[in-house]
């Protein structure tokens, strides 16, 4: 036990965690530590590689679906901490979003035949690239049960835009993006009828009936998606499924796998075999390879057709001009995943046992040809899969979905039937390791394994039961996400972490390094549109307008007060709230919520958000601000008051305090002391090289903001005193602490970072 006791010790310090020489942290602590919770050294060693010691960060941020949810979940790599929630495609109060104006416009966009949709199936987010490698700077994620898709700016993890498919009626293939994201593909899933609100029996469901592949033109500069340039190829009626983009050698090309491409149509209720039986029948579906450059010119050239508004190359036109085949694929795949050097496309089919590796050059030699085995049914090219294959890898039960390392040749593939990992070499055909999960793993990710430029080092393993991994929680269990090191021969699983939000389909992974997101914003920013937003205003504009029975506020909200602090209306009032957080220091968020009007508003920094609501009901209702934000948040408040029509006033005087000239001497003096420790902070932060830390920087800009907002109201609480109103005095003077203590809140944190992070004296 002893021999153990050091190993253990040796296993921690090699993995920087030391110990002090006390008796909590002794060796004889840790023995009985690991004894008592049942730990092995295997234990010991994965959470060392898991853990991030407090106040440092993760190495990778993960973006992850958040399934029907209609979310995206972010998390760390390799601690699995949870780090945020972007509100998508459903409302979430926390951030207000389909509360405030802005966010409900960008739900808005998201309308299907002018009904709100409120609820999304998120399922396959995508990094937008810049020469085939992650930037950090756009995520896009899909919504398989309501054909649309969502734009992310990563500068402030908010969705910016929501763009509904014109064409399609389901679909599953998106969010996939080129190397330089000038497009995202977004592939139909269960085929329709192309033309909005068109009705053909199932019976035409051959010829009339059909998929397609989406390509969404995206606007780098506006970090927008073009609708107006961007097209659709229509494809048979075969269910399209997952895409990919090419890369160096296939660069210009695309491929979407499929499944049913029996075209079979069920009716269990009807005595007909369900489709299950029906879509399963053959050993083959069909890999779509497109060639979306070529495709582009075509629809600048006019050789497109518009349905609903919106531009498709007919199948006709797309064979005839060259630009679509198809390729047998083991059936029911789930992915058609390029290799990182863009040669050679990974595709698993969940009911074959083999891993087919196609060769992006043999394509192309058959294409250049004129070698194909035949035409599918609506004349479309069929290359033999003999004359396309590369190799084939019998893998497992179930493979399913293929990601890379950042070794050559070295690829990744999930066995949804053996839950399991298989590792491979896809250059030579040869299997190299397994490791079993838990349990029934759909898909899985690597570190920027989607990109030309995999990470490498982890893996994680997103699995659809977790059956006895965590406390039991009901019937409705959450999704196991398993952490696996892979930067070695042999893989070792390191972490489970549930996922209690939706069904977490897919997730990609990113260096943190790569993304730089904004703490604040300019004063006045509307951040869903990033343009001033035009209920803005500064400190001292706030006002309250009146036109006819429309009342809009110009709000602002700093530490610790709403401004105005009582907004007076009629019963029947239309009522525009327009808020702005005039805080400049990071992370310093306020809320905004009215008593029972169902309206909320999250103000980061900088901020400007409106709410709006019909004062439909007499009474008084108090506003506050729900982001727990100073010592004195609870007195960031105040009134609404909703006067019956016709109320008139009454002579009254406000409640009064009982204050003496005691008190206010007390207060003076305690704003003398406060302001001398606010220069000792000052003295400390100026006398060492603050400028270097950009953090500190807006703090001290911050800090001084509030401290200036003081100007004036030594004056005001000297003139009641010299009036003998000691109420008034008392509370002028009490303001000028309330702007110190905020001062000095701000200064002692600049000084505590600079202490902790190596600031040094200037000369």
């Amino acid at each position: 036990m002893k021999q153990f006791n050091k190993q253990a010790t040796s296993l921690l310090l090699a993995a920087g965690i030391g110990f002090a020489a006390s008796a909590a942290w002794s060796a004889d602590s840790l023995q009985d530590v690991l004894k008592a919770r049942g730990l092995s050294q295997q234990d010991l060693l994965a959470a060392a590689k898991t853990y991030v010691p407090t106040g440092k960060r993760d190495e990778f941020v993960t973006f992850s679906s958040g399934g029907q949810s209609g979310q995206v979940i972010v998390y760390g790599i390799p601690s699995m901490r949870i780090l945020k929630y972007i509100a998508v495609f459903t409302p979430e109060p926390w951030q207000g979003y389909g509360f405030d104006e802005s966010s409900k416009a960008v739900l808005a966009q998201g309308k299907i035949d002018g009904k709100d949709i409120t609820w999304g199936d998120t399922h396959h987010p995508a990094i937008s690239e810049t020469n085939g490698e992650y930037d950090g700077q756009f995520l896009f994620i899909n919504d398989k049960a309501n054909p649309r898709l969502a734009v992310i700016d990563l500068r402030d993890f908010e969705t910016k835009q929501i763009v509904v498919n014109p064409i399609f009626k389901s679909e599953h293939g998106g969010a996939f993006v080129s190397t330089n994201t000038e497009y995202v593909i977004e592939a139909a899933q269960y085929a329709a009828p192309l033309e909005n609100k068109k009705f053909y029996p199932l019976e035409e469901f051959n010829e009339k009936y059909r998929g397609g592949v989406t390509y969404w033109k995206f606007d780098r500069k506006e970090g927008r998606i073009d609708t107006k340039e961007s097209f659709s190829l229509e494809l048979p009626p075969y269910s399209q499924d997952l895409s990919d983009f090419g890369k160096g050698p296939s660069e210009g090309w695309s491929f979407t796998n499929s499944f049913c491409s029996e075209r079979y149509v069920g009716g269990i209720e009807k005595g007909r075999p369900p489709y299950e039986a029906g879509c399963s029948a053959k050993d083959t579906d069909y890999m779509h390879v497109i060639n979306w450059k070529k495709a582009a010119e075509l629809v600048k050239a006019g050789k497109a057709k518009k349905i609903n508004g919106h531009n498709v190359i007919m199948m006709e036109t797309a064979v005839k001009e060259g630009i679509l085949f198809l390729i047998p694929e083991p059936k029911s795949p789930h992915g058609a995943d390029v290799s990182p050097d863009g040669k050679f496309i990974i595709v698993a089919g969940k009911l074959d046992t083999h891993v087919s590796v196609y060769s992006f050059e043999k394509i192309q030699a058959a294409i250049k040809a004129g070698k194909f085995d035949s035409k599918d049914p609506y004349g479309i090219p069929v290359i033999g899969m003999k004359d396309a294959l590369h190799t084939q890898v019998s893998l497992g039960l179930g493979p399913l979905h293929t990601q890379y390392d950042s070794k050559p040749c070295i690829a990744y593939t999930s066995l949804y039937v053996d839950s399991q990992v298989g590792k491979w070499n896809y250059c030579e055909g040869k299997v190299l390791d397994k490791l079993s999960v838990h349990y029934n793993i759909g898909h899985l990710m690597t570190m920027e394994g989607d990109s030309m430029k995999p990470a490498g080092k982890y893996l994680v393993a997103l699995n659809k039961l977790s059956i006895d991994r965590f406390v039991p929680v009901g019937p409705l269990q959450p999704q196991s996400h398993q952490l696996i090191d892979i930067s070695g021969d042999k893989m070792q699983l390191l972490y489970d972490m549930p996922l209690p939000l939706g069904e977490p389909h897919y997730a990609v992974s990113i260096d943190a390094k790569k993304l730089k997101p904004a703490v604040r914003y300019k004063v006045g920013t509307d951040s869903r549109t990033d343009k001033p937003h035009p209920g803005k205003v500064r400190a001292g504009e706030e006002k309250i307008v009146r036109n006819g029975k429309k009342v809009e506020v110009f709000a602002t909200l700093i530490r610790s007060h709403i401004t105005p602090e009582t907004i007076e209306v009629e019963v029947g009032d239309e009522v525009t709230i327009n808020l702005t957080n005039l805080e400049r220091a990071q992370d310093e968020t306020h809320g905004f919520t009215v008593s029972t009007y169902n309206v909320h508003a999250s103000a980061e920094p900088g901020k400007t958000v409106a709410v709006k609501f019909k004062a439909d009901k007499e009474g008084v209702y108090p506003y506050y601000c729900t982001e727990f934000c100073s010592a004195l948040h609870l007195e960031m408040q105040g009134y609404l008051l909703v006067k019956p029509k016709g109320w008139k006033p009454t002579k009254m005087t406000l409640a009064k305090g009982n204050y003496t000239e005691a008190d206010y001497k007390a207060t003076v003096k305690k704003v003398a002391d406060t302001q001398v420790i606010i220069d000792s902070v000052v003295a400390y932060i100026t006398s060492v090289n603050y400028k270097d830390f950009p953090d500190v920087v807006a703090m001290v800009e911050d800090a001084f903001d509030q401290l200036g907002k003081t100007k004036g109201l030594k004056e005001k609480h000297e003139g009641y005193a010299a009036k003998k109103d000691w109420e008034s005095a008392n509370l002028w003077a009490e303001q000028i602490w309330q702007y110190q203590v905020k001062t000095a809140d701000l200064g002692l944190r600049a000084k505590t970072y600079l202490e902790q992070n190596g600031a040094k004296k200037v000369k």
